[in-house]
């Protein structure tokens, strides 16, 4: 089928936010072979785009070249030099965002926008008076964003991709995947409150890999993670640190064949849910119920203190623990994590 209609589709932010994006966009176009999507986001978020048909990776550079008022309008020229727009979904809603719909909007193009359902998340995490109840997810929301502009988007769970074969450059790292498991250990988070302590989860890696039964690749960014990853690789021989070592795509490509991921709320959580691998995640300051649970996954499988009545105290984790002790995390034992995980991969 002739594609007769392109969709502008604006998410600028994080890596997490931007893949929790591609399940969506996925099952729309499957769902609507007349449409072409035009994906703006993060100039270095192109390989999550790959092997998508008719999902058209567009970088913006919004520190650089598309920077401010005049950088968004030199971007929105960018996009109507080469693509006849039909219409546009902004699934981020920031001020960023809103300034490029405008410029479209002005041209008479309809547009959709995500509701981030605020009201319901502040009653889920205010001191007082909180209403425990799960928020429509981040993912049903972009969808509503698509039938908002008349689009077919039936969200399932399926996998978005296939395992990938890994790439030379990660095989010459990692070597042939053996009989052992492989789990993914990413142990950081943007914020403290999301993160669970360092020495908690080293008591976890070191169940993990007691019986030879498994290996633990620890994923990581950041000069300070990556020594601190490589220092607690070299106390376990039966685990190994690949942060800092591939591109994304090789990054993708290796968390594809992972039997299991351990993550906090971020990234890695989401970048492993599009293949369908299996997450542990270990849940603080932020809770389930604020609808950034993976693509697919179940809350079954999340680690959480339950009987806090103090969380969630944040949706995205950026606030200081107003209790001081970040009970959240510190009363979660490493047995529940490393319990999950055994339970899983079995």
């Amino acid at each position: 089928m002739a594609i007769t209609t392109t969709i502008l589709v604006t998410r600028l932010s994080a890596l997490g936010d931007v893949a929790m994006t591609i399940p969506v966009m996925k099952q729309v176009l499957d769902e609507n072979p007349q449409v072409q999507i035009i994906f703006v986001t993060n100039k270095n978020w192109g390989a999550l785009c790959a092997g998508i048909p008719r999902l058209v990776f567009f970088p913006a550079d919004v520190k650089g070249a598309h920077k401010g008022v005049p950088g968004l309008y030199r971007l929105f020229r960018s996009i109507s030099r080469q693509y006849r727009i039909d219409a546009v979904a902004d699934l981020h809603n920031v001020l960023r965002s809103r300034i490029v719909r405008t410029f479209f909007r002005l041209t008479g193009k309809p547009v959709a926008a995500i509701d981030k359902g605020r009201a319901g998340k502040k009653a889920l995490t205010r001191k007082e008076n909180k209403i425990l109840e799960p928020q429509t997810s981040t993912i049903e929301r972009y969808a509503i964003v698509f039938r908002q502009l008349g689009l077919h988007c039936t969200m399932g769970t399926q996998p978005v991709f296939a395992p990938q074969p890994l790439p030379e450059r990660v095989l010459a790292v990692t070597g042939v995947k053996d009989a052992r498991s492989w789990i993914g250990l990413a142990p950081f988070a943007t914020y403290r409150e999301k993160m669970y302590p360092l020495a908690k989860m080293e008591m976890a890696l070191a169940a993990l890999v007691k019986g030879g039964t498994c290996r633990v690749l620890l994923f990581g960014g950041g000069k300070a993670e990556v020594e601190q990853l490589n220092e607690l690789a070299a106390r376990y021989p039966q685990a190994m640190s690949v942060a800092g070592c591939f591109t994304l795509e090789e990054e993708l490509a290796l968390i594809s064949q992972l039997d299991l991921m351990i993550s906090m709320d971020s990234a890695n959580m989401h970048l492993a849910s599009l293949y369908g691998v299996k997450v542990v995640s270990v849940w603080g300051a932020t809770h389930p119920y604020a609808g950034f649970m993976g693509y697919g996954q179940s809350e079954q499988h999340a680690v959480q203190i339950t009987d806090l009545t103090c969380r969630p105290c944040s949706v995205f984790g950026n606030k200081p623990c107003f209790r001081g002790d970040h009970a959240c995390m510190e009363w979660i034992k490493p047995e529940q994590i490393t319990e999950k995980v055994i339970g899983l991969i079995r």
